[in-house]
């Protein structure tokens, strides 16, 4: 209700306070009238926050459907290995021959060398001159493409540039005439609960409309690295990929693009790729026919509890370094292993998988600024972005030219460590220039078997400090000088194939 409809309340107040007993029987007649008003007010207010279902959403299909394409694929598949099959040996004159040699022959047509395997999906238009979006994974290996209009109409369509993380892609048709096409809405602004319609091509069936609600937002189901999904129980099924999740006002909000379904059908859990991730992906693969997102060079970890008091910091908060890329962005502008990253171009991390999305968005060479935890206290970087290397392979952190001891092995928190000889490298298949304490052994029902740390693994750094050992000896004091100074946890920085992972390891018997 605004503040003016409460102004005639006010005023009956203050008739009645200079003179009662004249007005005492318009007081009753104004008081009504102000809870009448009160009462409509609450209706309205409760109105504007729960808006009821729509009674048709045939205006909106119509309007919609003649922008949402069939998108048809087909590719030559090899068989691999494909052999003849002898005929089995019939005596001269069986009356099976003739039936053998007929159903070998089918046989072999089928075993040929080469098939064409064809498969359906969705998209929708974009563009009047004829850009359509959709998945990648819709045309991924495809050797023709062909996208169908509403009206049967059937264009043949070219790649013009896709993106597996993302799961985008962008086609190119050639009309006579300007297309029908949508528009992108502001996924940001949708809310759960809010109905959505969903527009594709489930199991070929073409122009099929289904409508719902947003379920959920911000859905990490581990198919990518950008992982914020809108989850929606609007029915999506096979086919449907690629295809428009639509707001009440005509705007996409999402991009179908998976579904949870134990049957293989719509069990009312399907997944949007949000339109405020695929825009910027969009206009890349439009300009450039590729993604071109922002690269800092670091490979990160989630902070859990112990990690977080490990570090001194006050919560779980923020990606902790766990290598930096040699020649990277992170690397030149003075990032370090154990760094907590807590803010990247003034945007918080809240969680570790935050931080891929906000870099991979943000242009690439621009400079921006880095708040990390380092040692107990805040430290701001500046970082210039690269652009994402797509053959990036795994880099391993530099191996220290300090001499190894070649000390027995020795057992501490349950792990059994020794240096690094060339049985072991043989034993646990370490790379020649690795270096360090490699673990041998782990206990069961022991600090390290709480924290899955295997056999084989290599032991980098310790501390908050992050100093590094080369020794079993060297772990070995750092625990007991880390028990001296009564702490509760240890942290350790743990190598294994290449992949780096920070460890907070207790001190302590954990309370039963």
């Amino acid at each position: 209700m605004k503040n003016s409809e409460f102004v005639p309340l006010y005023a009956a107040r203050h008739t009645y306070s200079s003179n009662a007993k004249k007005n005492a029987g318009n007081l009753l007649r104004i008081w009504s009238l102000s809870l009448f008003v009160i009462a409509g007010g609450l209706m309205l207010s409760s109105a504007a926050f729960a808006k009821a279902a729509p009674a048709s959403f045939a205006d909106l299909a119509a309007k919609l459907l003649p922008a949402v394409v069939n998108i048809s694929t087909s590719q030559v598949v090899k068989r691999e290995g494909a052999t003849q099959q002898q005929r089995p040996q019939l005596p001269p004159g069986s009356p099976f021959e003739e039936f053998f040699k007929e159903f070998f022959d089918r046989q072999q047509q089928r075993n040929t060398p080469n098939r064409r395997a064809t498969s359906l999906g969705s998209g929708f238009i974009i563009d009047p001159k004829g850009l359509v979006v959709t998945n990648n994974h819709v045309i991924e290996g495809a050797d023709d493409i062909s996208v169908v209009l509403q009206d049967d109409t059937r264009l043949k369509a070219e790649v013009v540039g896709r993106d597996a993380k993302t799961d985008l892609a962008i086609l190119r048709v050639k009309s006579e005439k300007n297309l029908p096409y949508v528009k992108f809405g502001n996924s940001d602004k949708a809310r759960v609960g809010d109905w959505v319609v969903a527009i594709g091509n489930p199991f070929g069936l073409g122009g099929t409309v289904t409508a719902g609600i947003i379920s959920a937002r911000a859905r990490n189901i581990n198919a990518g690295p950008y992982d914020d999904f809108i989850q929606s129980d609007a029915s999506i099924n096979k086919g449907n990929s690629g295809g428009p999740m639509f707001n009440m006002a005509g705007e996409v909000i999402g991009i179908n693009t998976a579904i949870y379904s134990p049957s293989g059908g719509s069990v009312g859990i399907g997944f949007a790729i949000p339109t405020n991730l695929a825009k910027p992906i969009i206009a890349q693969l439009t300009k450039y026919g590729r993604a071109r997102r922002g690269w800092l060079g670091v490979r990160i970890q989630t902070v859990t509890d112990e990690l977080a008091e490990s570090l001194g910091l006050d919560k779980a908060r923020g990606a902790l370094v766990t290598d930096v890329t040699k020649g990277g962005p992170a690397e030149s502008s003075k990032v370090q292993v154990g760094d907590v990253i807590l803010s990247f171009d003034g945007k918080p991390i809240v969680e570790m998988r935050n931080l891929p999305r906000i870099v991979a968005e943000t242009e690439v060479g621009k400079n921006v600024k880095v708040d990390v935890w380092r040692k107990g206290k805040k430290v701001t970087l500046d970082a210039k972005l690269g652009e994402f290397p797509e053959d990036k392979k795994p880099v391993l952190a530099k191996a220290s030219g300090k001499k190894q001891d070649d000390g027995k092995a020795v057992t501490v928190l349950g792990l059994t460590m020794a240096p690094v000889t060339d049985e072991l490298r043989r034993r646990f298949k370490l790379g020649k220039k690795v270096t360090g304490v490699v673990i041998t052994k782990v206990a069961n029902d022991s600090p390290a078997s709480e924290k899955h740390i295997r056999v084989g693994s290599i032991i980098r750094k310790i501390g908050p400090e992050q100093k590094r050992v080369n020794s079993p000896d060297q772990v070995k004091s750092k625990v007991e000088s880390a028990r001296k100074a009564k702490l509760k946890s240890l942290l350790f920085l743990i190598e294994r194939g290449g992949d780096s992972r920070f460890v907070a390891l207790r001190l302590t018997k954990a309370k039963s």
